[in-house]
C-alpha cells in the first residue's frame, strides 16, 4: 500500500471580515487558485499534468464558490483541463475532510498525486444572501437536522461531559501554541499573499 505524504502547504491570510478584509475583494475561487499555484510552484519538481484529481473543502458552496468550485479554481491555476476535481461540503471540517479523503484515495487508489484545498468561505457566501429552505417533514420530526453549532456544541460538551473549565483551557492552549508557532516563523513558509489579479485591479481604482 502506498504512503501518502503532503509535498507542499500554503494558506491564504487570515484577516478582518467582509468589506474591511485586505482579500475581501478577491473571489473564493481565485483565492483557492493562488493556493494551488503556489503549492505546485514550492514543488518544482511535480509537474501540474501529474496532478490527478483536485479535492476541495468548502463550508458554503454557492454563490462565487459554487458550480463545483474546485474545478473552477483548478482551471484558474492553470491544471490542465483533463484534471477532475470535485467539492467536498461537510461545513467546518470541509478542509479537514479533503485532506482526508485525499490521503484514503492516494493509499487505497492507483492515483498518484491529489491536491486537496479548501477557498475561504466566509468572506463572500453570508447566510444572508442564502436560500435557506429547510425541509418540512424534518422540521417537524426532527429539527434537530438544522441544529446550530452553538448549540451542537453544548450537547458534545454534555454528552461528553466536558466542562467549561475544560473546554477553556483547551482553547487557550492552543491559543498559546499558535503564538509561539508565530514567534518561531514556524508558519512563514506556509502563508501566501491573496493579491489575485481581480483584487489588484479593485485597488488600483
Amino acid at each position: 500500500m502506498p504512503e501518502a505524504v503532503i509535498v507542499s502547504a500554503v494558506r491564504t491570510p487570515v484577516g478582518r471580515a467582509l468589506t474591511k478584509a485586505h482579500c475581501a475583494p478577491t473571489r473564493p475561487d481565485d483565492l483557492a487558485a493562488l493556493a494551488i499555484k503556489e503549492v505546485l510552484a514550492r514543488v518544482p519538481a511535480v509537474d501540474a499534468k501529474q496532478i490527478d484529481d483536485v479535492i476541495l473543502g468548502c463550508a458554503m458552496p454557492e454563490g462565487e464558490q459554487g458550480m463545483n468550485v474546485a474545478r473552477i479554481a483548478a482551471l484558474r491555476a492553470g491544471l490542465p483541463v483533463e484534471t477532475s476535481a470535485m467539492t467536498i461540503n461537510r461545513f467546518c471540517s470541509s478542509g479537514l475532510q479533503a485532506i482526508a479523503l485525499a490521503a484514503e484515495r492516494i493509499r487505497e487508489a492507483p492515483q498518484k498525486s491529489l491536491s486537496p484545498a479548501a477557498p475561504n468561505p466566509c468572506l463572500w457566501c453570508l447566510w444572508a444572501a442564502t436560500k435557506i429552505s429547510p425541509n418540512p417533514w424534518l422540521v417537524d420530526h426532527y429539527p434537530d437536522a438544522y441544529i446550530n453549532m452553538g448549540l451542537g456544541t453544548e450537547n458534545i460538551a454534555r454528552n461528553s461531559e466536558i466542562t467549561r473549565d475544560q473546554a477553556d483551557e483547551f482553547s487557550a492552549n492552543s491559543h498559546k501554541k499558535a503564538l509561539a508557532a508565530i514567534a518561531t516563523g514556524n508558519f512563514k513558509r506556509g502563508n501566501h499573499s491573496c493579491r489575485s489579479e481581480n483584487h489588484v485591479a479593485l485597488e488600483q481604482r
